[in-house]
């Protein structure tokens, strides 16, 4: 069998990890079974990205929602009837905490009658079978894999598969559901769950939609990767009637919506992790006027904090990219601070909409060269402090002025940030020691001395056995008019002279 907790904590990301940990222990403190369900084993077993963290408890989750609270986490929305809580964690995850329950109807259609139960009936009475997995947390059971329904297998066949006849009869919701699953995972309709689903549109279920149903799939959509496939699949069913007689009659601003997609992936690819629901949501209804926009906003079931919230978006984007024009940003440095604290929604909107040439170069400058100088500043604190400077108010300022004149292109290799650091911080390189000149030894002048006498005795030889050569063949040995003889020869010539005059002079005797 897989080991689903060694899979799943591989592919969460550190501030997921803590979350679930955090639910752990929560949960074991309040006594409470908790489990892993839906979305997120769903995501997990296709390997798809882990978006949303979705826990399912066999207790309250208010408790445990309120806890989390306390220690950085936001609570988004919360349905006390429903016992389900939507929360943003901390460290910026997004997930949910919902308590078991099965939903009894008394006949089809009629509005069910919630029982809180254990996880294996909460699995049991969901829309389709591959929402209807879950990974205990549980110390007894922990990794272990919950599959009622066979979900493994429909998911490994591909295909979505509805869990009962009355799926869409008792939630007529799940029409617009089962088509974004599909769409989203490139997975068919089973046979049989196709069969249901003709049923339900010729019986004109898609009618009896509730607005906040179809504002939940609305929400849902804006937050899909795909969202451009899930809408024509809606439009090819003449569902989008259902979400918004207005949006079906204007049509999606399908270009907007591609506009986003290609930034989401430049965003993805600078190390980001977004979230567009909000500019996502305003590309989809991209045709509609403000006024049509509000009120289909409205009708969905947007609460009006989120309607003002959609409504004031693009006025809020277009002010921060008026500010990142101005004069009080032409530092790069300056630039930097400002786009670091702007909400990256409102960033990628701007990148997908604004024509505005200087405004977009800082902002591609911020996600491909800036913030990587910032990430890598911590290799110049530790230059800075292998010159000798300890740390303090004084090293964080000159970290911080030697990061501003990074962005402007200077210190690119490791020798230009230690001119520019001990510049900075007046630390001045020490001198290099000179090196003193060694006195040769008496040995060694012994030893030049003998070997320029060898040097000199052998030259004189080889001059002597040079002449005694040319004198043997009968030529004249001092050719050079003032070549001095020879003493060898010269005394040589004396002494025959001497013996001639002797004789000479005997002879007269």
């Amino acid at each position: 069998m897989p080991d689903y907790m060694f899979l799943l904590e591989s592919r969460l990301s550190p501030e997921q990890r803590a979350v679930m940990l955090r639910v752990q222990e929560l949960s074991a403190a309040l006594g409470f079974n908790v489990y892993l369900t839906g979305g997120t084993v769903r995501d997990l077993v296709t390997g798809a990205s882990l978006r949303d963290l979705d826990f399912t408890v066999e207790g309250n989750p208010s408790k445990i929602a309120h806890e989390l609270e306390k220690g950085g986490a936001k609570i988004l929305h919360e349905d006390e009837k429903l016992r389900h809580v939507e929360l943003l964690f901390a460290g910026d995850c997004e997930g949910s905490i919902s308590a078991a329950r099965d939903d009894h109807y008394v006949r089809p259609g009629t509005r069910p009658e919630i029982r809180w139960s254990t996880i294996m009936e909460d699995l049991r009475r969901r829309d389709f079978s591959l929402n209807a997995i879950a990974i205990s947390l549980n110390p007894a059971s922990r990794g272990l894999l919950l599959d009622p329904t066979n979900g493994l297998s429909d998911i490994e066949r591909a295909e979505v598969r509805a869990l009962t006849i009355h799926s869409f009869t008792n939630q007529p919701v799940r029409l617009l559901r089962v088509l974004r699953y599909a769409a989203r995972m490139g997975f068919k309709i089973e046979q049989r769950t196709q069969e249901w689903f003709d049923l339900a549109i010729e019986r004109n279920l898609q009618e009896t939609i509730t607005p906040e149903d179809a504002g939940d799939e609305l929400r849902a959509l804006a937050r899909e990767e795909r969202p451009a496939v899930v809408l024509k699949a809606w439009e090819e069913h003449d569902l989008l009637d259902a979400v918004s007689p207005v949006l079906a009659k204007k049509h999606p601003s399908y270009d907007a919506i591609a506009r986003l997609m290609k930034v989401r992936e430049d965003l993805f690819t600078a190390g980001f992790r977004p979230r567009l629901a909000a500019p996502m949501l305003l590309a989809i209804l991209g045709r509609l006027k403000d006024r049509e926009l509000a009120n289909v906003l409205s009708k969905a079931g947007f609460r009006s904090a989120e309607v003002e919230a959609a409504l004031s978006f693009e006025e809020e984007a277009l002010e921060a990219q008026k500010e990142l024009l101005g004069r009080k940003l032409n530092a790069p440095v300056d630039a930097f601070r400002f786009l670091e604290k702007l909400p990256l929604d409102q960033i990628a909107y701007l990148m997908a909409e604004s024509n505005k040439s200087a405004a977009l170069s800082k902002i591609r400058a911020f996600l491909n060269k800036w913030r990587p100088i910032r990430i890598a500043l911590p290799a110049v604190a530790t230059e800075l402090e292998a010159l000798g400077m300890a740390r303090g108010p004084k090293f964080d300022a000159i970290v911080e002025q030697v990061f501003a004149m990074q962005l402007t292109g200077r210190g690119k290799t490791k020798e230009e940030r230690e001119k520019i650091l001990r510049k900075v911080s007046g630390i001045k390189e020490q001198p290099k020691k000179k090196e003193k000149e060694k006195k040769p030894s008496k040995g060694t002048d012994k030893a030049r001395a003998a070997a320029a006498m060898g040097d000199a005795a052998h030259k004189k030889h080889a001059a002597a056995k040079a002449e005694a050569k040319q004198a043997a063949k009968g030529k004249p040995v001092h050719d050079k008019p003032h070549a001095k003889p020879h003493a060898k020869h010269a005394a040589h010539s004396s002494h025959g002279k001497g013996a001639s005059a002797g004789k000479k002079s005997h002879g007269r005797r």
